[in-house]
């Protein structure tokens, strides 16, 4: 099937959107096909203009009061999602511990055997630093 694509000059007869399967009739040669470059469209017969027609509207009749309560379940629905979500969050901020930023868990311990711990370390940098900061050296 060759496909012509939206804006082109076209012989005249039936041509059927890709995209949202609409017939588009093109009445004189030379017309133009609406919609961007970007749309692409198939000429078909008027053998299947004539049958696929009455197809795609008793469909439309069938489907249309789903479609409809469809849309309004999901209309229903948003609120009662929503209801949910703010709820789920309440409580995941109620479960989950507090953010202590600059806590250190990992420091070191000092043992019994007389090994330095990080804190010990720590301490003696400290007044290193401050003991240089004093005297001017680096």
């Amino acid at each position: 099937m060759k496909t012509t694509s939206g804006g082109s000059a076209v012989k005249s007869g039936y041509y059927i959107s890709r995209a949202s399967w609409e017939i588009v009739p093109v009445r004189h040669d030379g017309e133009r096909l609406p919609g961007a470059a970007a749309d692409h469209y198939v000429k078909v017969p008027l053998a299947v203009v004539f049958t696929v027609m009455p197809v795609l509207g008793g469909l439309m009749v069938v489907f249309l009061p789903f479609i409809g309560l469809a849309l309004v379940a999901q209309q229903l629905a948003k609120p009662l999602a929503g209801l949910f979500h703010r709820s789920a969050q309440d409580l995941a901020a109620t479960v989950t511990p507090g953010w202590a930023p600059g806590a250190a868990h990992f420091t070191g311990k000092s043992s019994e055997e007389g090994r330095v711990g990080a804190n010990d370390r720590l301490d003696r940098l400290a007044r290193e630093i401050d003991e240089r900061r004093r005297t001017g050296k680096r």
